[in-house]
């Protein structure tokens, strides 16, 4: 269990908070591309709990400005989006993605009282298919992050969802870094499903190791299923906030994000990528479909909340869908889908879950180690001025997760090293992987 004092550390993402200030090292993904077209109707959204605006000005670039006018505080959400900045339908002052004030139409001509006004801006970039977006201090940011899938081709890339989870962002994040609860939460009762073809619904109580990387955490979930083998599955956390579980059967390897909104919501992602060259070229297949709930449930109507179109139909105040008859009969929780199940088990635990009251067993060494780090890494920041790992070192981000059959006499670290960091295929020695085999 944490103190209450380190939970909140850890949890808190605010303006001037130790650990909203890491955050603001790094470059975050906030919205689809297609969310903004030029001269179109600017966005309202919310990061690390300050509301901003966003929009794609006359030119193609994405601006993203604090949605408070500098000048009386009016919302720039009601602004005109018009040769190639936003203007504050108030008084007409008008800004370009700098943050730097272009017109003030209502100040004499000769006055040059808009050179010292700014609004507060961040930086934006496309990258990967999404728009990141920069709210560190410094004067040139970093370089975004070299994600393995910011940098293949788009049809080895899908964005499968995009939605809002009205949790904190590290309650969000520790389910991907619990391999444990698959057996369970996202079990069928008639154990037909991936996991049982994996292997996994055999062995309920894997044995974890865990270790730090550059970047963050890994762990190994090892399974005894077969004399010769084991069945490992690694997850890695890499810092911030992203959870790269175990890759799918077909190659592909997943991740999810978790982007802190505030201190009480969290903007979540679910992407996979195909790090080797499709068999058949094509056309790019980028999916971004919406929708993560199933059975034609989707996303409540846009409302005027930051992130409105991204909150599902399936939610706290219907239980998620959940179906008792089917929780008897057929899936272990009665609630549809994957991503639901995870939902409902995080937003059950409250806004902001009091980990001083939890009791955690040995499965949970991964969760364990990752608030550790995160906690350490906020307190160096806090304390000394730390930067925080990776913040300015693109390539750290290119690693991949795994999921594969190993002679019980290799170690995995080693194994897998080449893999695990994006260098190489799975290693020759496997028996059985779960993924096909790659040069």
């Amino acid at each position: 269990m944490l103190s209450r004092e380190d939970n909140e550390l850890m949890c808190r993402v605010g303006p001037g908070t130790p650990m909203g200030e890491v955050l603001r090292h790094y470059w975050m993904p906030l919205l689809f591309p297609n969310e903004l077209v030029p001269d179109g109707a600017p966005l309202r959204t919310r990061l690390l709990g300050e509301n901003l605006v966003l929009y794609r000005d006359s030119e193609g670039s994405v601006g993203c400005i604090a949605e408070s006018c500098p000048h009386r505080g009016a919302s720039m959400f009601f602004g005109r989006n018009e040769e190639s900045g936003l203007r504050c339908v108030y008084h007409g002052w008008k800004f370009d993605v700098s943050g730097a004030c272009v017109d003030m139409p209502n100040e004499p001509a000769e006055s040059n009282f808009k050179h010292k006004i700014r609004a507060t801006a961040y930086p934006a970039l496309e990258r990967g298919g999404m728009v990141w977006v920069y709210m560190g201090r410094e004067a040139t940011p970093p370089p975004p992050p070299d994600f393995e899938w910011c940098l293949v081709p788009d049809p080895q890339r899908n964005i499968s969802w995009k939605a809002v989870r009205e949790c904190n962002w590290v309650q969000a994040l520790e389910g991907d870094l619990d391999s444990s609860h698959t057996g369970f939460l996202h079990a069928r009762l008639d154990r037909v499903n991936m996991a049982n073809a994996a292997g996994m619904t055999v062995d309920n109580a894997p044995a974890l190791e865990v270790m730090e990387t550059p970047i963050g955490v890994m762990y190994a979930a090892r399974r005894s299923v077969r004399p010769d083998s084991y069945y490992w599955r690694t997850t890695q956390f890499v810092l911030p906030f992203y959870g790269m579980f175990p890759s799918t059967l077909d190659g592909r390897v997943p991740c999810h994000i978790w982007v802190p909104i505030d201190d009480e919501n969290t903007l979540s992602w679910g992407i996979d990528w195909q790090p080797f060259p499709l068999e058949a070229e094509g056309p790019p297949t980028l999916n971004q479909s919406f929708s993560i709930t199933g059975g034609g449930a989707g996303y409540l109507p846009v409302s005027s909340r930051p992130h409105g179109a991204f909150y599902t139909v399936a939610n706290r105040s219907n239980d998620y869908l959940l179906d008792r008859e089917e929780q008897r009969t057929t899936t272990f929780s009665g609630i549809p889908t994957i991503a639901l199940q995870d939902t409902a088990v995080t937003e059950s635990m409250g806004p902001i879950y009091r980990r001083n009251r939890e009791h955690l067993g040995t499965s949970d060494a991964m969760i364990i180690r990752s608030r550790a780090r995160l906690i350490r890494i906020a307190k160096a920041f806090r304390d000394a001025g730390t930067p925080p790992p990776g913040a300015s070192e693109p390539g750290m981000f290119k690693v991949r997760s795994c999921a594969i059959h190993l002679p019980r006499r290799l170690a995995w670290p080693e194994a897998l090293a080449d893999w695990h960091n994006a260098r190489a295929g799975l290693p020759d020695t496997r028996v059985d992987v779960a993924m096909p085999r790659r040069p």
